[in-house]
């Protein structure tokens, strides 16, 4: 009579108590005979057998679903190439009822021979809860539809999607339109989005991602964008644990991205001149300054304010003192290059970054905005007939390569214009070492 014990290389009492812990069924098997060779306490006790009983068995008389050895032969030749192999099955219990279990199986060699192990875990629950689930499908989908923008359904393989009523009409289709493939989704997708949608989209059906879950943008039948939060999850697969079925719902969330837009416009930029704020500047510091060290060329800083501003808010209000800052901050925007960057850094005091630039190069231009604020016309301005600007600019690396030296440099060298009269350009001289 055969012992249910491990072959002699696999002896060991510690051993078999380790498998008996496991919850699934474990069974070795020899992949040219499909005979079980050894199975842990849960492998015999699950089908209702003893444990010298089952080793009288092969896949053969336990599987429902594998029917003679030419059969077996070709599903071990699929467990060689691709292991662990997934297979979804029937066992056969001892008084005749079955019982639904998901198998994986790998191989492994030892002392020159070829064996199979599989992990049998039994999903009759599993199957059940899923046939209750199914029973209800059409009401849950309706209230699902209901609750949602929309709901898609993906058969994989033939690449048929079926888009709900609510997610059509959220797109602006009538309820036989919008044609039930994949493209039609895709091709939807804006082209920024498209590579990190579809990415997202595969890591989920190679296992890599619990669920799916991307924001991007859909365009709709009118050819606009909107911002759409998408979810789902694989709820099907075949045999070899590939994705046949993906479910998921849309949900249009464009109203939230333009109110997130809106505070973060709030955060980076000024609400009175729509320049970036002094808190963007900061940043903005930092990334020019390192990215102009890497190409090896200068960086341009410039303070300037308006002189007398506090006199105009005291004899004209604030309110002609807010226009005068719009109307500056107006004039210098539109005389500087694409690359140079202009924010309010406080009060009349504005800041003005130029990459790429030299100190030749940097008066030339402060010398062309401090002549071009003197000469604008203020004859829509009630009160106010001219403005003038004071600017102190420094140079990296010749005034040093840290945002506050730099800064610093340019607010003594502005100090200096204000103190030499206004309305004028003024650099802070560079301290050299003296060479014996």
């Amino acid at each position: 009579m055969a012992e249910n014990r491990l072959p002699h290389l696999f002896s060991g009492t510690e051993l078999q108590t380790v498998f008996d812990a496991v919850p699934d069924s474990l069974f070795l098997i020899d992949p040219e005979t499909s005979q079980i060779v050894w199975c842990n306490t849960v492998a015999h006790t699950e089908l209702g057998y003893e444990a010298e009983e089952i080793l009288g068995h092969s896949v053969l008389s336990l599987q429902k679903d594998v029917t003679g050895l030419p059969a077996w032969h070709l599903i071990a030749d699929e467990i060689r190439k691709a292991s662990p192999y997934v297979f979804v099955g029937r066992h056969r219990h001892r008084d005749g009822h079955e019982i639904s279990v998901e198998v994986h199986t790998s191989t492994f060699e030892l002392n020159g021979k070829t064996w199979f192990l599989s992990s049998a875990r039994n999903v009759t629950l599993r199957r059940q809860l899923e046939e209750e689930w199914l029973a209800r499908d059409s009401h849950v989908l309706f209230a699902l539809n209901e609750a949602s923008d929309g709901l898609w359904d993906w058969k994989v393989q033939s690449g048929e999607v079926f888009f709900s009523p609510s997610l059509k009409r959220m797109l602006g289709y009538g309820p036989h339109e919008l044609s039930p493939t994949l493209e039609s989704w895709s091709s939807n997708v804006h082209a920024e989005d498209h590579p990190r949608v579809l990415h997202l989209l595969d890591q989920h059906l190679r296992g890599l991602r619990e669920r799916y879950e991307a924001q991007y943008r859909l365009r709709n039948r009118n050819g606009h964008y909107l911002w759409v939060n998408d979810r789902g999850r694989v709820c099907e697969r075949d045999a070899h644990g590939k994705a046949t079925r993906v479910v998921g719902m849309v949900q249009n969330i464009t109203d939230q991205k333009a109110l997130e837009q809106h505070l973060m416009q709030q955060a980076s930029y000024d609400s009175l001149t729509g320049l970036r704020n002094r808190r963007e500047s900061e940043l903005a510091m930092d990334n020019l300054i390192s990215t102009c060290q890497r190409l090896g060329v200068p960086l341009g800083v410039c303070l300037f304010d308006l002189d007398h501003f506090k006199h105009i808010n005291d004899v004209h209000g604030h309110l002609t003192g807010d226009q005068v800052l719009i109307r500056v901050a107006e004039q210098v925007a539109g005389a500087i290059r694409s690359s140079d960057r202009l924010f309010r850094w406080g009060g009349e005091e504005f800041l003005l970054l130029c990459p790429g630039t030299d100190a030749d190069q940097l008066r030339t231009l402060t010398q062309k905005l401090c002549d071009g604020v003197a000469t604008m016309d203020w004859s829509t301005v009630p009160g106010v007939s001219g403005v003038t600007a004071s600017f102190g600019v420094a140079i990296m690396p010749d005034h040093g390569t840290q945002p506050g030296d730099l800064l610093l440099a340019a607010d003594t060298a502005l100090y200096q214009s204000k103190a030499a009269g206004r309305n004028r350009v003024m650099v802070q001289p560079v301290e050299r070492t003296a060479i014996s």
